[in-house]
């Protein structure tokens, strides 16, 4: 039914986080809340927390980001490896997730107060991954004047996150989009280490 991982993981977000908008019971059970994790033992949390969002503008801001650069990703890492996608990329996506979360879970261990949502981590894996696999590829969306490079895109991104971190109080991650990036360009270059030594070389060599 689906051909795509990214429209496969798509379509899960969409109906757990829309399933939640209506069930607060849901909501809770799933969201990410390291005091409660550590407490009763609730490790489930770290995967779960990402299949659910904030509210609208958070859900349809991720999964167009994912949407857009994760088909891409899909067929950049066949063309890397050679081989069947699948593991690969939910080593990416998933990894995002846990590596993302690991920082926050620290920092907020001892804070009842602190509840964070949203696959940010994830997203910013995979479209960081294709940042290294095509630094200079354009991004063109709608709110965007003029295409830019994608590695410009990619400093904007997570400045914009750094903003919105120290405003808080959105139950929004944004510190994952940090560590998220960290985890999709040191997943990448594990995989073909010529992405780090030859900024570029890639993206030449498939002609894009």
């Amino acid at each position: 039914m689906f051909d795509s991982i990214t429209v496969l993981l798509v379509v899960v977000n969409a109906i757990v986080s829309i399933a939640a908008f209506s069930d607060q019971r849901l909501f809770n059970a799933l969201l990410f809340e390291p005091f409660v994790i550590k407490a009763r033992g609730e490790w489930y949390r770290f995967l779960t927390h990402a299949f659910i969002h904030a509210h609208w503008p958070h859900l349809l801001v991720n999964m167009f980001v994912l949407f857009m650069f994760g088909r891409n990703v899909e067929v950049l890492y066949f063309e890397l490896t050679g081989r069947p996608v699948l593991t690969h990329y939910l080593m990416l996506y998933l990894g995002g997730i846990l590596v993302s979360s690991l920082p926050s879970y620290k920092r907020h261990l001892y804070d009842p107060t602190y509840r964070a949502v949203g696959a940010s981590g994830a997203v910013s894996a995979v479209l960081f991954a294709q940042i290294l696999m095509l630094p200079t590829s354009p991004v063109e969306f709608l709110f965007l004047p003029i295409p830019i490079p994608a590695f410009v895109f990619g400093i904007l991104y997570l400045v914009y996150s750094w903003y919105m971190d120290k405003q808080g109080g959105d139950n929004v991650a944004h510190d994952a989009h940090f560590y998220g990036a960290v985890w999709g360009i040191l997943f990448t270059a594990a995989l073909e280490p010529d992405l780090i030594l030859h900024i570029g070389g890639f993206q030449q060599a498939i002609g894009l």
